[in-house]
């Protein structure tokens, strides 16, 4: 795995989340006690989630209403055994890694 700077520090704001473009991949970054980082497309349809709303560790796509837990990439409804890829992330003084 390779560590990549995604953002500066301070730059997603509390409960919320940010999309970022990591070598032609979309990463959804969320700052929910902690940072989390998923894969920032929803399988449903191909749209981005990082803009959806949070309420505790759950996203919901802004589209089509699909939930997502931002720890753990698992989709809540729907599909049994679905789920976005996850990173690691650090915060460090410099800014904001994700462990690719």
């Amino acid at each position: 795995m390779v560590w990549k700077k995604v953002t500066e520090k301070n730059t997603i704001a509390a409960n919320s989340g940010k999309e970022f473009d990591v070598d032609g991949k979309k990463i959804a970054i969320f700052n929910q006690d902690g940072y989390h980082a998923l894969d920032g497309i929803c399988v449903h349809q191909d749209n981005p989630i990082a803009a959806g709303k949070l309420d505790g560790d759950i996203v919901e796509c802004p589209s089509h209403f699909w939930h997502y837990n931002i720890k753990t990439g698992e989709l809540q409804d729907y599909l049994k055994g679905v789920k976005l890829q996850t990173y690691t992330v650090e915060e460090r003084n410099d800014g904001i890694y994700i462990d690719l």
